[in-house]
């Protein structure tokens, strides 16, 4: 089995990558989902969250109010704090869902889509090494990754001026905490730029598929 990193900064498209992956038989996990899953009542890092940045980060059901807490870890300077309850727990629970799939498909390509598999100092010693066989990343140019980053968070409304420049504000200090992906791209067997048509990215995919999948089976 292939153990593969899918990576890229805020608005590279690489969710999109995910699921070209996906439709070609990866088994594909993202690790913005499995956070998600484990940040719901009831879980042990929602139980951390809520106790630690306080009940202003909870919504009147007891969910997690996730934009808010957001706000407070990358506005206030707490991602730190957030990625220490966070991370581990997701980290644990992708070697968990590897590990399963191995059991019942050796010659898998098993794919965590994650925009921190540098970043993250939660990983062990060896870090992403000890986690992932090869890496792929997403790219595409800093403005464009915005642009996307914008129009997600819109939703299709029309934005003023200052609700605008408030999300762009907001893309680039999130990007700010991802610059560990551009300094390692040598670290990367696989570049994908995604900065065109979706068929010129499905097109990339298209070569790099057949290369992980003879990989999967050698390994």
């Amino acid at each position: 089995m292939l153990r593969v990193g899918l990576t890229g900064g805020l608005g590279s498209g690489k969710s999109t990558v995910a699921q070209m992956f996906a439709a070609k038989g990866a088994y594909v996990f993202s690790a913005d989902e499995i956070g998600r899953e484990l940040m719901q009542p009831g879980q042990a890092v929602y139980a951390a969250i809520a106790e630690r940045f306080g009940p202003v980060v909870v919504k009147a059901d007891g969910r997690l109010d996730r934009p808010a807490l957001g706000r407070m870890a990358f506005g206030e300077g707490r991602i730190g704090e957030l990625e220490a309850m966070v991370h581990p727990a997701v980290i644990a629970r992708q070697a968990e869902l590897i590990e399963e799939v191995a059991a019942r498909d050796a010659d898998a390509v098993a794919m965590v889509e994650s925009a921190l598999v540098f970043e993250t100092k939660h990983g062990g010693e060896e870090g992403w090494h000890r986690r992932f066989d090869t890496v792929v990343l997403v790219t595409a140019p800093e403005e464009l990754r915005i642009a996307r980053f914008v129009e997600r968070m819109a939703g299709g409304k029309g934005l003023s001026e200052a609700e605008r420049a408030a999300l762009e504000a907001e893309a680039r200090r999130r990007m700010a905490n991802q610059v560990e992906t551009e300094r390692n791209v040598a670290q990367c067997e696989y570049v994908l730029t995604n900065e065109g048509s979706l068929e010129e990215l499905r097109s990339q995919v298209d070569v790099v598929w057949p290369k992980l999948r003879d990989a999967a089976a050698t390994l």
